[in-house]
């Protein structure tokens, strides 16, 4: 039996930042390669390996092979049953298990994809995804997919959508020895993040999840320099929205939020940097009923954006389960335990047979 603990602290090793995952794809291309009956393709750093098997339905398991930057926490570190270090909940967990069934199951149930994919964990635009499907769609054509993201080793269903915005506040420019011959675009900020400070937030239950949306101001820019009364400020907001609403609606609430504080009139701009649809659970496949009695947990909602919804956007119904706690990404005291890598690694082999 595969040690998952240590074969994810040999993948924490091998760096791959975002933008720099070249030498953790020739890892995984060669690991795959080595594997008879596999049809092994690369595409710039994304690989993709799938069976041919001529089963009725195909199965495909997707694992993003970046990092965020480390914190302190780049060289892998084992203790006990613990693995600490960056990726490794997110998602070097997932990859070490996906890799040990693509390695293991000779015999499946389904016929198999596998797509390790690059950039996920920054802009949506240079997502590995949208590279294969625009050079080989072919590739990623399945009946179902799971998405190795960390969730506990449960269902976390569907994924909350993203919007992201500029609102620029205008004012009238003037010398700060007589600040009242001017506007002062930063001060007119202040009502505005007041605003976005009290958002509640809706919590919307879609087939039986609980979703909580999110409101962050997440930059401020403004500023001329320190003898003149600037006459634009803009904060950056990111906006996490359930998967009951689109871009339009989501647009629509923060709009109607902030309209107290802002004035087109005064020269008050909102544009859209950039948006991620949410997808829904999903969750009346009958793979992902099966998968659901297999977890022996209740599915819960994702908070966060993953590429659940670049397969639902594709009619591919798709769902995320993985090893390592969600809420442990990107911090600098993150781990995965070996609990959840061989629970993981246990459900998904019952699940494809083989």
């Amino acid at each position: 039996m595969t040690d998952l603990l240590a074969a994810t602290a040999e993948l924490v090793s091998v760096p791959s930042v975002s933008r720099g995952e070249r030498a953790l794809a020739d890892r995984i291309e060669a690991r795959l390669a080595a594997r008879s009956g596999l049809e092994v393709v690369r595409i710039g750093d994304n690989v993709v390996a799938r069976t041919r098997l001529g089963r009725a339905a195909r199965l495909l398991l997707a694992g993003h092979t970046d990092t965020v930057p480390p914190a302190g926490n780049e060289i892998a570190r084992i203790e006990g049953d613990i693995l600490w270090g960056v990726g490794s909940a997110d998602m070097k967990g997932g990859l070490a298990v996906m890799l040990d069934l693509a390695e293991r199951a000779v015999e499946p149930e389904f016929d198999l994809t596998w797509v390790f994919y690059t950039t996920e964990e920054v802009a949506r635009s240079e997502n590995g995804l949208l590279v294969v499907a625009a050079e080989r769609p072919d590739l990623l054509a399945a009946d179902a997919a799971i998405l190795g993201e960390p969730t506990g080793a449960r269902i976390e269903a569907g994924c909350q959508g993203v919007l992201k915005v500029d609102i620029t506040m205008g004012g009238e420019r003037a010398h700060t020895a007589r600040p009242w011959m001017g506007r002062n675009a930063i001060h007119r900020l202040g009502p505005l993040l007041e605003r976005l400070a009290a958002f509640g937030g809706r919590e919307p239950e879609i087939d039986g999840c609980r979703y909580r949306e999110a409101l962050e101001a997440v930059a401020v820019s403004g500023g001329v320099a320190g003898n003149v009364v600037p006459d634009t400020a803009t904060v950056t907001v990111s906006h996490r929205f359930a998967p009951d609403h689109d871009r339009e609606q989501a647009l629509a609430g923060l709009r109607s939020l902030i309209g107290p504080a802002f004035d087109p009139d005064q020269g008050d701009m909102l544009e859209v940097v950039d948006f991620a649809a949410a997808a829904s659970p999903g969750l009346d496949h009958p793979l992902f009923a099966r998968l659901l009695a297999a977890t022996e947990a209740p599915p819960r909602a994702k908070l966060g954006w993953t590429d659940v919804a670049f397969f639902v956007e594709r009619g591919v119904p798709a769902v995320n389960f993985g090893p390592g706690d969600p809420e442990l990404a990107h911090r600098a005291d993150e781990h995965v335990s070996r609990a959840d890598l061989d629970k993981v690694r246990r459900v998904l082999g019952e699940l494809v047979g083989g």
